[in-house]
Order: C-alpha cells, then sequence, then structure tokens
C-alpha cells in the first residue's frame, strides 16, 4: 500500500516543511507592508489608503499596480454606499428640490462606479493617464453632489459626510500613487 518510512524520516520531513513554509511567508507579508505603506505615503491621509489597500486580501501579493486596483475597488465600494445613502435620504426627503437633488448624487454615484470599473481596466491596460482621468471624474460627481445639496441649505449626516470623506481621501490617494507610474 506504501512504502513504510522509519519515524525519524517522517519527524525530518515535516519540520522542514513547516520551517520553509512559515519562513518565507513571514518575509513576504513584512515586504508587502513596507510596499503597502511607500505606495501609500504620499497621500494626503496615508491612515485611509493603508487601511483600504490592508483591507483586502489582494494586498498579501499585491504590485504598486494591484494596490492602486484595490484602491479603485475600495472607492467602488464607497460608491455603493454613498448610493445606498443617496436612496436612503431621497426617500425620506420632504422637500422637492431636496428629493430630486438627491436622487442626482444617486444617479452621480452610479455614474461613478461605471468610471471606476473603466479606471480599472485603463490600470491594468498601462493607460495610467486615462486611469487618472476616470477617477478625477468619478471624484467630481461627488463635488457636484455636495454643491447641489448645500445650496439647499441640508447638511448631510455625519455618517454620510464622513463616507464622502473618505472616498474623496481615497481618491487623492490612488491619483498620486498613478502619477507616480508615469
Amino acid at each position: 500500500m506504501g512504502i513504510p518510512l522509519p519515524p525519524c524520516y517522517l519527524t525530518l520531513f515535516l519540520l522542514l516543511f513547516i520551517s520553509f513554509n512559515n519562513v518565507g511567508h513571514r518575509n513576504l507579508v513584512f515586504a508587502d507592508d513596507a510596499l503597502i505603506e511607500a505606495q501609500c505615503h504620499n497621500a494626503e491621509v496615508p491612515e485611509t489608503c493603508i487601511k483600504c489597500v490592508k483591507s483586502d486580501s489582494r494586498s498579501q501579493s499585491a504590485n504598486k499596480v494591484g494596490i492602486a486596483a484595490i484602491i479603485i475597488t475600495c472607492l467602488s465600494n464607497k460608491a455603493t454606499t454613498l448610493i445606498n445613502n443617496m436612496t436612503t435620504l431621497a426617500s425620506g426627503a420632504r422637500d422637492k428640490n431636496l428629493k430630486v437633488a438627491l436622487r442626482g448624487c444617486e444617479k452621480g454615484f452610479y455614474y461613478t462606479k461605471t468610471n471606476l470599473i473603466a479606471a480599472t481596466n485603463r490600470l491594468k491596460g498601462k493607460e495610467y493617464d486615462q486611469t487618472n482621468l476616470l477617477v478625477k471624474q468619478a471624484l467630481e460627481e461627488e463635488f457636484v453632489c455636495k454643491m447641489k445639496v448645500e445650496v439647499l441649505r441640508f447638511n448631510f449626516p455625519s455618517s454620510v459626510t464622513f463616507d464622502m470623506g473618505v472616498y474623496e481621501e481615497l481618491s487623492t490617494a490612488v491619483m498620486r500613487i498613478v502619477d507616480r507610474f508615469v
């Protein structure tokens, strides 16, 4: 059924397997943390960038382009959160103009998701100027939303304001990272 091996061979094999597996893994993670920190260092708020990247399992094996792609994924996820927030706020709005503005914000964030998908594709195709252009356009939608709502003297709930701030920080971070690819 098999070749019987003395227990000392099995023990030696097991020890070698464990030591090679653990040693290489520790060094790999340390190098990845250093790369993440280096890429996020020039962001206005590096903590937000680092938190985003480390929250994605792909970060353990990501290169510079992979880190930028992860941040775009975080942006897309934040856009989804903002779409849901705008839907909820619009459904509860009594003022007709505010409801229209919030629905416009909702549509704008849907548009940003399309731009962010395209930005990821451009990034993978090494079209870095186009990547940043698409991220910038996605960020402009957030600014337009805030402007339309502020004109109506409506204050977003603090959680929405926080999400919008994170969206801005991540947008700036990814554009700065991609700028360094050129």
